[in-house]
């Protein structure tokens, strides 16, 4: 979800508002949106909260934040919509580069194994992060195999991720040889775009998962697991919770990375410091409320 739930605008004050918005529709708000997603929504955030779900309520038609907690209710599938539109996906390819620099190294090292190299990208948004990672272990492993399982919370995103079209401006901020090697530049129509290729895309799965949900439609071992800019919306309980499902899926001295901003404080439980904001599997521990998979990732949302 790479989730960040930062104020787009002010919100005008309480007297202009074109819908009331008072403390009880914060509340019944901010609950729901951390039962279902787990993120907090301090009172700080509330102006930022009317802002957005201003625009969602525009987009519905709908006249009040009464009826429109009253369509939540009558509506599940709006919960996702309604935490999507409090959440800013901020991402791009080889963000935070060092990470990609200790992936290389570690998957170097498997590589003698014979197995498959295995990635999961939680909270992959547009799909940047994902690429990324094949990109690096399509250098490092050459024909060697590798899969990338990425997955987020918001179907949108997803969307985009899976369709692999990026504005040129983003795709030119990677070096010259992965842009040819790794994309199409678009013509005529689709001119300022490029495309991942398809033999890159083909090592990349994506699918729809809530970290909140009490069973994950993901198998594992993995080698890494990269979880960043997500945890830090989480309570220090979710956090406990989430870091120890991730250890439960994760091979003997996998990896694990968190964003710039996180730290994994499990006091050496089941993770030891690596490098910076990269963390190795120290005790791998069993998993068992992850269920088998049945059928594709992409049908599992």
């Amino acid at each position: 979800m790479n989730a960040q739930a930062e104020p787009r605008m002010d919100a005008p004050p309480s007297a202009q508002r074109e819908f009331p918005f008072d403390r009880e529709h914060f509340r019944l708000i901010s609950e729901r949106v951390y039962e279902f997603s787990g993120i907090r929504l301090p009172e700080a955030k509330r102006e930022m909260v009317y802002a957005r779900l201003a625009r969602r309520l525009r987009t519905l038609g709908i006249a009040s934040f009464d009826a429109y907690i009253r369509y939540l209710e009558l509506e599940p599938a709006e919960w996702e919509h309604c935490t999507n539109a409090l959440t800013t996906n901020v991402t791009s390819f080889f963000r935070e580069e060092h990470h990609f620099r200790t992936l290389a190294l570690h998957a170097r090292a498997r590589a003698a194994s014979g197995e498959t190299y295995r990635v999961w990208s939680a909270g992959c948004s547009t799909g940047e992060e994902p690429y990324t990672i094949a990109m690096c272990l399509a250098e490092v492993l050459g024909e060697a195999a590798f899969q990338v399982y990425a997955s987020d919370l918001d179907t949108q995103v997803l969307a985009t991720a899976r369709e692999g079209v990026y504005g040129l401006q983003s795709v030119l901020k990677v070096n010259e040889e992965r842009q040819k090697r790794f994309f199409l530049r678009g013509a005529g129509r689709f001119e300022g775009r490029a495309r991942v290729r398809r033999e890159l895309a083909a090592h990349v799965e994506f699918g729809r998962l809530n970290l909140m949900d009490r069973e994950w439609a993901v198998d594992g071992p993995f080698d890494a697991i990269f979880c960043r800019n997500v945890m830090i919306y989480f309570d220090k309980p979710t956090q406990a919770r989430l870091i120890e499902r991730f250890a439960g899926l994760l091979k003997p001295h996998a990896l694990f990375f968190a964003g710039h901003a996180e730290s994994l404080l499990d006091n050496g439980r089941h993770f030891r410091l690596k490098g910076q904001t990269v963390y190795e599997l120290a005790t791998r521990i069993p998993n068992p409320t992850s269920p088998k998979r049945e059928g594709t990732h992409d049908d599992a949302r």
